[in-house]
């Protein structure tokens, strides 16, 4: 009985990694943009498709391959940001709704046109490969997974903390109009913001393609979770993201085992629901009117 506790504890803990990962880059462009971005998912459909045909054509091993596929995904967006969102900025939050929300239709069906819905994957040694300790078993591919994802959260926090871009891009999110009065470009730093969050994304594609099949649609489901996460952890805030992630990876792995595997998806919504109802703000986020 422990030892099955202590198993899905660790299942849902690595996997918590992976979707606070892809949550951090979603957290990050609303705290300092404040628009959602629904496109999200088709970034990490992107950088899944990045990760394979890099490893189909020319032999780059997935984890390598996130050395080209981040400044490949901060690029886009920070071509998204100008084309998509700088005209946008100070339209209606309706408006920006339907910007993102038909950018991640354009995606999709650039990727089922070029693509085909063909299921794709990645098939290397490491892919199957487990580590066992005194009966429990950890899939080596989550614990990269996990591992990446920890080392960009710290990179992030001391970028964020110790640098004058980060320190920016902190003032931006705090108090937009009072950082311009302090000479801060906010129009530039959107740029940056959103090609870190789309960089984080990337990444979080490439470290999942050598467990799960990549597909046209296949972001949306990872941005249904990441946006429960977002919300838990309290929107604007990395550190709510990472521990949000965690949570819901938790919650995953036991509803998937004590209940069943198709309930998982009801249980952790019945938790998004719950938080929204009694506490709007989240986990770690500031309560504002």
């Amino acid at each position: 009985m422990l030892l099955n506790f202590l198993q899905l504890l660790i299942n849902g803990i690595l996997l918590g990694g992976i979707y606070a990962l892809i949550s951090i880059g979603l957290t990050l462009i609303w705290g300092v943009m404040q628009i959602v971005n629904f496109a999200h998912g088709e970034y990490l459909m992107l950088g899944m498709y990045a990760t394979f045909w890099l490893f189909q054509l020319y032999g780059v091993d997935p984890y390598l391959s996130l050395l080209i596929v981040m400044p490949m995904l901060f690029l886009l967006g920070v071509i998204t940001q100008r084309v998509v969102i700088d005209p946008i900025l100070d339209a209606p939050h309706v408006a920006q709704i339907f910007a993102t929300v038909g950018l991640s239709i354009v995606l999709q069906n650039l990727a089922l046109f070029f693509w085909k819905a063909d299921y794709r994957s990645v098939r290397i040694p490491a892919a199957i490969a487990n580590l066992k300790f005194q009966g429990l078993v950890v899939s080596f591919p989550r614990l990269m997974a996990f591992a990446i994802t920890l080392a960009m959260v710290i990179a992030l926090f001391l970028f964020l903390k110790k640098t004058y871009l980060g320190k920016a891009l902190r003032a931006t999110a705090d108090h937009k109009q009072a950082a311009q009065l302090m000479g801060i470009n906010v129009r530039h730093l959107y740029y940056l913001a959103l090609g870190i969050g789309t960089a984080c994304v990337g990444i979080a594609g490439g470290i999942l393609m050598p467990m799960y099949a990549v597909f046209p649609t296949v972001g949306g489901y990872f941005v249904l979770i990441a946006f429960v996460v977002v919300v838990l952890g309290g929107m604007g805030s990395m550190a709510g993201a990472f521990i949000g992630g965690l949570i819901i990876g938790v919650v995953e792995a036991f509803s998937g085992f004590y209940l069943a595997p198709a309930l998982k998806e009801v249980v952790y919504f019945l938790v998004f629901i719950l938080i929204l109802a009694f506490r709007p703000s989240g986990l770690m986020g500031k309560v504002t009117r």
